[in-house]
């Protein structure tokens, strides 16, 4: 049992209490940062079990990442990809809608592309939101190339 972040030995606790508040093996001291990062920015714990399985795949993801408008739950910055953690999607209402696709148009005015994902299918389908975000971001590979 190491921690993912910077592969330091865990003890039992430490192990214990990561697993149970996060779902990903972190020390103390990384705990102590998401802990802090997530009072601070308001970020869903999804977000960040989403961003320790994409660094697990090999991906090299931002967490709360500044695009020059607002904080980004998760960037790619190498394929320009910005993912928003959807944790109020059913109750969606028109002014939040239209935010949104603002928010959509300034990314792809930058040149980036933005994908919401609901927090649900990150806690019950992790892997495989994981897998489809990988194939996601070999398709903005091959499409970067091409340009």
């Amino acid at each position: 049992m190491t921690c993912i972040e910077c592969s330091r030995e865990l003890s039992y606790i430490d192990h214990k209490n990561a697993m149970d508040t996060y779902g990903v093996e972190l020390c103390a001291r990384h705990q102590s940062r998401m802990d802090k990062l997530m009072r601070k920015k308001n970020t869903p714990l999804e977000a960040i079990q989403l961003y320790y399985g994409l660094k697990q795949a090999g991906v090299n993801p931002m967490l709360e990442w500044w695009d020059g408008n607002k904080s980004v739950d998760i960037a790619i910055s190498r394929v320009k990809l910005n993912i928003e953690i959807d944790t109020e999607y059913h109750m969606i209402t028109h002014d939040q809608a239209m935010n949104d696709l603002e928010e959509a148009m300034h990314s792809f005015k930058n040149g980036f592309t933005t994908i919401r994902i609901p927090h649900v299918l990150i806690k019950h389908y992790l892997k495989e939101t994981v897998n489809n975000l990988l194939g996601i971001i070999e398709g903005l590979k091959a499409n970067i190339k091409v340009i």
